[in-house]
């Protein structure tokens, strides 16, 4: 496939309990920006069984903000995640659309996927973009932007002309797809779709985090490290989340003291976070845990130590006892967020 030619992207639209994910229009969003002005931007959605009901929505939405054809794989071999039967559905989808670029989510199941359909369609593949630097013409020359080293350093990289380019963008980074002009929408179309024998079958899916704002997404998170003291220390942490919306995360000292699930660790060996506002409380500033959050767009830290790393990296700081310093920003956040709008 030459690069010259025009350029056609196809999206992963990933759906989380029977609703997109926002990832999923953050590709959506690179992918159109990739294609170009004269390329087109196919997506495809996947599920079935219970989830069946959802894809339609999901669809209409891709197609309402900027997928030129949504293609839905609906199959009760898809009503749950199996690596085998998704990249088989999404193979479908290149075969019938024969993109120059795919792009998924870096999420467990994007990065599970990439890697074998970059193998499927002998292609190149990038991981963990955070940036997309792309030029009038379109991305057949675009450098894509991941980070090293846990953070602390980047690299650009670029596709060679030729081969099918396969990458997945880090949730929060990059703008989600704007919606198009009424009129101007996408159609959606089924595709067909043939299980293929499977070597592995997920029977059941049990989330410890149930009904939580998922830390990969979420826009806001507190966070609780040692300093919480007890799982009863993180009462105020969560009373401060549910005021602004946000998430609530925790250092891994935190977890392996049991304050805590591992489910909601942060850091090298726990999830990566890229909020707008990160609000680390008790947290020393371990460099495993900048790992996980150092990105997060303003860092605000509560610590008692004025000496503690976290302060290294946060734009705000606060010397002081997180007990006597949550409750009071709590309050003020729900005296600001309560005040009717001019």
């Amino acid at each position: 496939m030459s690069d010259t030619e025009k350029r056609t992207a196809l999206v992963y639209a990933e759906c989380a309990e029977g609703a997109l994910r926002r990832v999923a229009l953050e590709a959506l969003g690179a992918a159109r920006r990739l294609a170009g002005d004269g390329g087109s931007v196919h997506a495809v959605v996947v599920g079935g069984g219970a989830s069946a009901a959802a894809l339609g929505t999901a669809a209409a939405e891709l197609a309402a903000r900027g997928a030129e054809v949504v293609h839905v794989v609906d199959d009760p071999a898809l009503a749950g995640f199996a690596p085998e039967a998704y990249a088989a559905a999404i193979g479908a989808a290149i075969a019938a659309v024969q993109p120059s670029i795919i792009v998924l989510g870096h999420t467990a199941a994007g990065r599970e996927l990439a890697p074998r359909v970059a193998a499927a369609v002998n292609g190149g593949h990038i991981a963990d973009v955070t940036a997309v630097d792309v030029d009038d013409d379109g991305g057949a020359a675009a450098i894509f932007t991941r980070p090293l080293y846990a953070g602390k350093a980047f690299e650009q990289r670029r596709f060679l002309p030729g081969a099918p380019q396969v990458i997945t963008v880090r949730p929060n980074n990059l703008p989600v797809a704007e919606p198009v002009a009424p009129g101007s929408e996408g159609t959606i179309a089924a595709l067909a779709y043939s299980a293929p024998p499977l070597w592995t079958i997920v029977r059941d899916v049990v989330r410890k985090a149930s009904g939580r704002i998922d830390l990969a997404e979420a826009d806001i998170i507190v966070s609780g490290g040692r300093g919480v003291r007890s799982a009863e220390g993180f009462a105020p942490l969560e009373e401060l989340a549910a005021v602004v919306g946000g998430a609530v995360g925790a250092s891994r000292g935190a977890c392996d003291a049991g304050y805590c699930d591992y489910s909601l660790q942060i850091g090298q060996t726990g999830k990566t976070v890229t909020p707008k506002l990160y609000i680390a409380c008790g947290i020393s500033g371990a460099i495993q845990h900048l790992a996980g959050m150092s990105q997060s767009r303003v860092i605000v830290a509560i610590n008692k130590d004025p000496d503690a790393p976290i302060f290294g990296v946060a734009d705000y700081g606060i010397v002081g006892d997180l007990f006597d310093v949550v409750p009071l920003l709590t309050e003020q956040f729900r005296a600001i967020l309560q005040k009717p709008g001019p």
